[in-house]
C-alpha cells in the first residue's frame, strides 16, 4: 500500500464510483481527503464513510466543476494541496451520425475542458505550497484505442492522455508530475444499468483478455501509487488498467 501520510489531495467526481472508492483508498494510505462533486446528499455520505473507516481529514466541497471560476475560488481557499485526482467524466453512446452539439459540447465541457481548468487551479495552490504536487487524470483505455458509438467518449479522453504529457513536460521543472489512468468498463452505480443487459455484459467481456469487467476497487491502487513518493520518477506516463483490452 502506498504512503501518502500528511498529504492532502482534492478528489473530483467524489460522490460515488471510482471516487469514492479513490476517497476510501487514500484515505487508507493516510492522506487527508477534499472531496468535490455536485450532490451534497452523497458526499455527506462517502465522508461519513471515509471517517468511519480511517482517522484522517476529510472536507466536501459542494461544486460542479464545470464552474471555472466557482472551483477555483474553493481550490484558492484550502489550507494546502498536494495532489488532484481528476475523476469527473462523463459518456453519451451514440452513432456517430446521431451526435448532436448539445451532447457533444457536454462531453468535452467535463471531459476535458473542466479537466483542464481543475488542473490549472490545482496547479497555483501546489505552487503556493512551495514543494510540488501530483494529479492524476482518470482516463479511460478508450484514451488509446477507438470504439463504436464512442467517437466523441474517444476523442475527449486522446484529448486528455494529450493535456497529460503535455502539462507532465511543462511543469516537470517545478516538481509537479501529471499522468494518467486508463480502465476498461467498471462496474459503479453510472454503468450497473448498462450491465444488467446480459447480451452487453457478455460482449464487453469477451473483448477483455482477463474475461470480466473491472472493480473501482482495481482502479485506486494505481491512482495511490502515482500519487505516492513511490512513483516520484513517473510523469507524463498512462497507466492502463483494462484487463489486456489495448494489448490486443
Amino acid at each position: 500500500m502506498s504512503d501518502l501520510a500528511g498529504l492532502r489531495v482534492l478528489i473530483t467526481g467524489a460522490s460515488s464510483g471510482i471516487g469514492r472508492a479513490t476517497a476510501l483508498s487514500l484515505a487508507a494510505c493516510g492522506a487527508d481527503v477534499y472531496l468535490l462533486a455536485r450532490n451534497e446528499a452523497s458526499l455527506a455520505e462517502v465522508r461519513c464513510e471515509v471517517e468511519r473507516q480511517h482517522p484522517v481529514k476529510v472536507r466536501t466541497l459542494v461544486a460542479d466543476v464545470r464552474d471555472t471560476f466557482g472551483v477555483r475560488q474553493l481550490v484558492q481557499g484550502l489550507p494546502h494541496l498536494d495532489g488532484l485526482v481528476n475523476n469527473a467524466g462523463h459518456n453519451i453512446p451514440e452513432r456517430i451520425e446521431d451526435v448532436g452539439e448539445l451532447s457533444f459540447d457536454a462531453i468535452f465541457d467535463l471531459n476535458v475542458r473542466a479537466a483542464f481548468f481543475v488542473a490549472q487551479a490545482c496547479v497555483a495552490k501546489f505552487r503556493e505550497g512551495g514543494r510540488g504536487g501530483a494529479i492524476v487524470n482518470v482516463s479511460s483505455q478508450m484514451g488509446h484505442v477507438g470504439a463504436a458509438k464512442r467517437a466523441v467518449y474517444c476523442g475527449s479522453k486522446h484529448a486528455l492522455e494529450g493535456l497529460t504529457k503535455a502539462m507532465a513536460v511543462e511543469l516537470a521543472s517545478e516538481g509537479i508530475r501529471v499522468n494518467s489512468v486508463c480502465p476498461t468498463f467498471i462496474e459503479t452505480p453510472l454503468t450497473k444499468p448498462m450491465f444488467q443487459n446480459a447480451e452487453f455484459r457478455a460482449e464487453v467481456a469477451s473483448k477483455i483478455p482477463l474475461g470480466r469487467i473491472g472493480t473501482p476497487a482495481e482502479v485506486v491502487g494505481a491512482v495511490a501509487f502515482l500519487l505516492s513518493p513511490s512513483a516520484s520518477l513517473i510523469t507524463g506516463s498512462s497507466l492502463l488498467i483494462d484487463g489486456g483490452w489495448t494489448a490486443q
